[in-house]
């Protein structure tokens, strides 16, 4: 179980790193749209290109996907695609540090989807532990300094859309494609995830940043944000479930906020610093739960 859980875990902290290097990416003009297709298409054709080198076999389980499973497959890409990019925008509206804490409602998201429509309730234990990690993002959000920022309500519905698909996507990943290799269930995800980002913006899209500055940021956002992370997931959430993993990817906000003290030089207080120690240890304990 702890493999599975370090697992996820990773996927989520290569995730934490992207709001910061967004942020960077529209100081050079480029938008969300650009960004975000840009990055799936490219992490898209990374996954296909290394299912194709290993002649598609590896750890496939031999059993040819039915289209039944490729369209369910394809509708969770659709999910994580457009959590990427509705994510991206939210953080046009509101400083990276609260749009992360917001995102991070997808923990009781996540799990009240569980329970509502397969009726998994979660134990005390991952209530208690789930409490705790909310507490820890609130206060490594930020939210103590109050009155530094203001409120944009676009930005909030933005944030708070993206977790609601973040949560959707966890909860599909967890019960879709489970006799799929990690690469193969990648690939078609990703597949979903370019498919419903272009839909989505095709009508808004120009050619205008189509340059090496955005093959730059495509290449490396790509890496950590749909190749590195997609097969970590592809291979340990249905291993521990939606519930679980809802818990465990919430590393993605103290790594979120490190990255942008150390990167972007933005404050960083001693709430904040509280917060992130919080999460951290939540995290640590429910490993330890899993062990006992």
């Amino acid at each position: 179980m702890t493999r599975y859980i370090l697992m996820v875990f990773a996927g989520a902290c290569s995730f934490g790193i992207l709001s910061t290097f967004v942020k960077l990416s529209y100081g050079e003009g480029y938008t969300a749209a650009e960004i975000s297709l840009s990055q799936a298409f490219c992490g898209m054709l990374c996954l296909w290109a290394l299912w194709a080198a290993t002649g598609r076999t590896g750890s496939r389980t031999g059993v040819k996907l039915p289209w039944r499973e490729r369209w369910r497959l394809l509708l969770t890409g659709v999910t994580i695609g457009l959590t990427t990019f509705v994510y991206y925008v939210s953080v046009k509206y509101i400083p990276a540090s609260v749009a992360i804490v917001i995102l991070m409602q997808f923990t009781w998201m996540g799990v009240l989807l569980d329970w509502i429509f397969f009726g998994k309730k979660p134990g005390v234990a991952e209530g208690v532990i789930m409490l705790l990690i909310l507490l820890g993002a609130v206060l490594s959000g930020g939210w103590m300094k109050a009155g530094e920022w203001r409120i944009s309500v676009t930005g909030i519905l933005f944030a708070l859309l993206a977790a609601l698909l973040y949560a959707i996507y966890i909860v599909a990943n967890s019960r879709v494609g489970k006799d799929v290799s990690p690469l193969q269930k990648s690939v078609v995800i990703m597949t979903g995830s370019t498919l419903g980002i272009l839909l989505v913006n095709a009508p808004v899209l120009t050619a205008a940043h189509l340059d090496a500055g955005l093959l730059k940021w495509a290449l490396f956002l790509a890496l950590f944000g749909t190749i590195i992370p997609p097969v970590l997931f592809a291979k340990g959430i249905p291993r521990i479930g939606a519930t679980t993993s809802a818990i465990v990817m919430t590393a993605e906000l103290p790594v979120a906020i490190l990255c942008s003290h150390f990167v972007l030089h933005e404050q960083l207080s001693t709430w904040q610093c509280m917060g992130i120690l919080i999460m951290l240890l939540s995290i640590a304990g429910l490993q330890l739960r899993n062990k006992i």
